[in-house]
């Protein structure tokens, strides 16, 4: 059923679709009818930075940026679903077209550039949604926001969503938000970082609740860097990372329709990558943090690829637009029956 849906979604500009598709996933829940496009999964809870996961397959920050569809999305099988990225004051994003398929590589070029409601609105989505399940709610700083100043952005957002998430997530790693990887390396990081925690130790004081906090990573650093960040986060006592955003290499799509659009690229060329990132960050913590890894899933093999390299948890995101709900469950089922065996 879906790879009809889906045949006729990609005669559309790719925002349209998406769009389109997640006007979809909202009906369907309203109707009650998610469960034709939910595949059955095995139980399979399991325990993250202190927080308990029903499965170890969540959707990646991105997809529903403004946190309308958590519900719908949740009705389809998702052990979590991460929102955002947010930033405190709406923007619009970078001008259209900004999304580009690739489907010969089933990949995606995106330059959205946070384009958002900002955080009072997608606060009051959530608010509105009576969501029971695990929420990451991803933050980050407006693009008129300059660097020297991007801790304002990431306090004000700690701060606002803190009391409505199961885990914050903290985007470094975006690369159509100028000068935002620069605050992965480096001093500009452990500053960043430091005052974080601290607002985060205050925060749990004041709401008698701890929430973790993760920082979300690009695939395309150095090993040395790679190793370095992660001697960070366990010094500033970040409670996980994820591995990883989209890159901005194009070797493995040279040649095809769209691949010199600026932006960042996911899907199946950054599978390989996403896993190295992961495989050196493992070797570096030693289970000193959590990883999430996502970059590529488009299967249970590539799901259970991502755990064998060092990851607890997986996200998923353009394969779930190019595979569907179907997806979901065959990586959920395919961690399963890896722990199990």
């Amino acid at each position: 059923m879906y790879s009809v849906l889906r045949s006729i979604l990609f005669c559309l500009p790719a925002e349209t679709s998406h769009n389109l598709s997640l006007g979809s996933v909202w009906l369907m829940q309203k109707l009650g009818l998610s469960r034709l496009f939910a595949k059955p999964m095995v139980s399979s809870p399991l325990t993250v930075m202190g927080i308990e996961f029903p499965n170890a397959v969540g959707l990646a920050a991105g997809l529903d940026k403004d946190a309308k569809y958590i519900n719908g999305l949740s009705a389809l099988g998702f052990g979590f679903i991460e929102v955002g990225t947010v930033t405190p004051k709406a923007q619009a994003g970078n001008p259209q077209p900004r999304m580009f398929r690739l489907p010969e590589a089933e990949a995606i070029i995106n330059r959205m550039g946070f384009n958002n409601l900002g955080l009072e609105h997608l606060l009051e989505q959530v608010k509105a949604s009576g969501f029971k399940g695990v929420l990451g709610i991803n933050i980050g700083k407006n693009k008129d926001t300059p660097a020297e100043h991007a801790v304002d952005d990431y306090l004000i957002g700690l701060r606002a969503v803190y009391s409505f998430a199961s885990y914050v997530t903290v985007n470094l790693s975006s690369p159509n938000t100028p000068g935002l990887r620069d605050l992965q390396f480096g001093q500009p990081l452990i500053d960043l970082l430091a005052a974080l925690k601290k607002a985060q130790l205050e925060l749990a004081e004041k709401y008698g609740r701890y929430v973790p906090m993760a920082v979300k990573i690009a695939p395309d650093m150095a090993e040395d860097d790679i190793r370095r960040v992660a001697e960070v986060f366990v010094e500033q006592g970040i409670d996980g990372v994820i591995a990883t955003n989209t890159t901005i290499a194009r070797d493995a799509v040279a040649g095809l329709r769209h691949c010199d659009e600026m932006g960042g690229l996911s899907g199946l060329p950054v599978r390989d990558s996403s896993t190295t990132v992961i495989r050196i960050l493992a070797d570096a913590l030693q289970g000193r943090l959590p990883i999430i890894g996502v970059g590529g899933i488009s299967d249970g093999a590539s799901a259970v690829e991502k755990i064998a390299a060092g990851a607890s948890l997986v996200q998923i995101y353009t394969g779930f637009i190019y595979r569907g709900p179907a997806l979901i469950a065959e990586a959920a089922n395919a961690i399963a029956n890896r722990d199990a065996a």
